[in-house]
């Protein structure tokens, strides 16, 4: 099948010489194809996008060659490096990047395993079940229906149910055996993922939200949700190895 997109297969050699026509310097040439080979040119190239060079400010025509009605001035990026960035700068953001991403992912797993105590051991002490209880979560989570005749609750339910299903841990497929479904929710909370989680927290009653946050030295229970939102979004690029760049944080 023949394709018309206009990047074609580069061997490791050709893609050394696109960054040097480009200005990057590249001092040790054997060690820049190592890096190349085993991280890969698509993924070091997001580390070395700071040392682009950039044109002045200008904005950009209509098709008509005119100049539009909402003017926006930015710089564009040029396909040169300024004059003095190396390979290594990229390889040595790079590095940064993956140990700033390990601590994140260090402290986030902290907040994610005491959030799933806080919320499992509250409502727990109401019911059990209390994730299957409607009446025990805002009117806005549990009552208030969405595009697709649901409410968030029946979406959350769900997701849950297909957490339960395909965990591992003997201790779920135990409880399972010896007491059947459905788990307490001391015991359900463990298969719940971050964004499981937070989302639960998002839909809880304010009363119950702020008793949680104030664990954490913030009376508003509904701005510790928000918190839990972009903490969840987090560590999803952390997951992913995407770069930790400012735009995701």
């Amino acid at each position: 099948m023949s394709s018309s997109h206009p990047k074609t297969w580069q061997s490791y050699n050709d893609q050394v010489e696109i960054l040097l026509s480009r200005g990057l310097v590249i001092s040790d040439r054997a060690l820049a194809l190592d890096y190349l080979e085993r991280i890969g040119y698509y993924r070091l190239s997001g580390y070395w996008f700071p040392f682009w060079e950039l044109t002045g400010l200008c904005c950009q025509l209509t098709q008509e060659f005119k100049k539009p009605d909402k003017v926006k001035a930015a710089r564009i990026r040029t396909d040169r490096f300024i004059e003095g960035a190396t390979f290594q700068n990229a390889v040595d953001l790079y590095v940064f990047d993956k140990k700033l991403r390990m601590l994140a992912l260090d402290a986030l797993e902290r907040i994610e395993i005491a959030m799933r105590v806080d919320i499992s051991h509250g409502l727990g002490r109401r019911d059990r079940f209390a994730y299957l209880r409607p009446e025990l979560f805002h009117e806005s989570f549990a009552v208030d229906l969405n595009k697709e005749g649901l409410t968030n609750h029946h979406g959350w339910l769900t997701k849950h149910a297909a957490l339960i299903n395909r965990s591992k841990e003997e201790f779920i497929a135990h409880n399972k055996r010896k007491y059947g479904l459905p788990l307490p929710i001391w015991v359900a909370c463990e298969v719940w993922d971050f964004g499981t989680m937070s989302t639960l927290f998002a839909g809880m009653k304010e009363e119950d939200q702020d008793a949680i946050s104030a664990e954490y030295g913030l009376t508003n229970g509904r701005v510790f949700a928000t918190w839990l939102r972009s903490l969840n979004y987090m560590r999803n690029v952390c997951a992913s190895q995407s770069a930790l760049e400012p735009q995701h944080c």
